[in-house]
Order: C-alpha cells, then sequence, then structure tokens
C-alpha cells in the first residue's frame, strides 16, 4: 500500500538579501506590494523587512511595463497585497535571479505524513509530494516522518533496507518516492 506524504509550507520563507542599513542578511516578506504608475509604465516591487533593523527594501516584479500588458486579475493581487501572489513570486525563478536573492526555508514548512499507522510495518511504500518547490533533504524527511534518527536512515540506506529511485543524498524539491524495508 503506498502512502503519501506532503511537503508543505507554513509561512513565507525568509529572503536572503544583504541589508544596505545593518549588514544582515536575512529578510521577512509580509506580502506587501507597492505599485508605481509613470503615465503608461507601472512599476510593481515586492516589499521585505529586515530582520534585523526593519529596514524596508524592494524586490522588482515588473519593471517599466505597459499597463495595457499587464493582465487585469494580477494588477487586483499586486493592489490587494496578496500573501499567495507574494509565495507565487518569491519561489520564481526570474524574479530571484533578477533581485539577486535566495530563499531560506528553514522552520518554513513542515510534513504531514497521514497519521502513524505505517511506522509499525514491516515494508513502507512511500510517496513525497510538495506543495511548493521547497529544498529539503531527503534524509531529514525520512527520519522525521518514520520516527528514526537521521544516522539510522543512513545506515539503512547503507545496508540496502531503503531504497529509491532518486538519489537520497543531497536536497530534493521534486516529488519522489521511496520504499524501506525493517
Amino acid at each position: 500500500m503506498l502512502t503519501t506524504w506532503v511537503v508543505a509550507p507554513t509561512c513565507l520563507p525568509r529572503v536572503l538579501r544583504r541589508c544596505h542599513t545593518c549588514a544582515s542578511e536575512r529578510f521577512r516578506a509580509n506580502g506587501k506590494f507597492r505599485v508605481n504608475a509613470h503615465h503608461k509604465l507601472l512599476d510593481a516591487w515586492l516589499l521585505v523587512l529586515c530582520t534585523a533593523c526593519g529596514d524596508t527594501a524592494k524586490l522588482t516584479v515588473l519593471e517599466r511595463v505597459h499597463v495595457r500588458s499587464v493582465r487585469p486579475e494580477l494588477l487586483d493581487r499586486l493592489h490587494a497585497n496578496d500573501p499567495v501572489l507574494a509565495a507565487e513570486l518569491l519561489q520564481d525563478p526570474v524574479v530571484r535571479r533578477r533581485n539577486r536573492i535566495a530563499l531560506d526555508w528553514d522552520g518554513a514548512w513542515r510534513l504531514d505524513t497521514g497519521g502513524s499507522d505505517h511506522v509499525d510495518r514491516e515494508v513502507i511504500d512511500v510517496s513525497v509530494r510538495f506543495a511548493a518547490r521547497i529544498p529539503v533533504r531527503p534524509v531529514r524527511l525520512i527520519a522525521e516522518g518514520c520516527g528514526l534518527s537521521r544516522a539510522e536512515v543512513e545506515r539503512l540506506i547503507t545496508d540496502g533496507k531503503l531504497v529509491s529511485a532518486v538519489r537520497l543524498s543531497g536536497r530534493l524539491s521534486g516529488a519522489f518516492t521511496f520504499t524501506l524495508k525493517r
């Protein structure tokens, strides 16, 4: 029987970028946007606050874009400070590259295993899905989901009792499956 686990975000991730005021490297996004019009051209920014000094920085979302080329739904979401849009934009590789930022997901996600009935079984087949592109080490997910230590999970991989089609070392942010034989 295949069990499905879901890695889901609990809040917006921290933004890794140097603060010009205090040289801190962490910002928090609160879902606020600023939209500015220059005649028929629009600029839009996602506002982020330094976690150390509270200084505001702007992450460029739209830059000198003609008003008619922006979808009305997007403009409405920007004006409404939609937190879901903020989450989508933070995960957009184009926005991250343009603003030269990275994301820190520590403490911003949770693992939903659907209960603990799988812990006592001899063989566990698990499919792991990601609700957002959250880079997490599979060893950490398996340890947390099965109630094991990371060292024990590493030992199970070495002994061939924990197998997967993907490499379980490093970080993953896409779906994968694994089988655990005890």
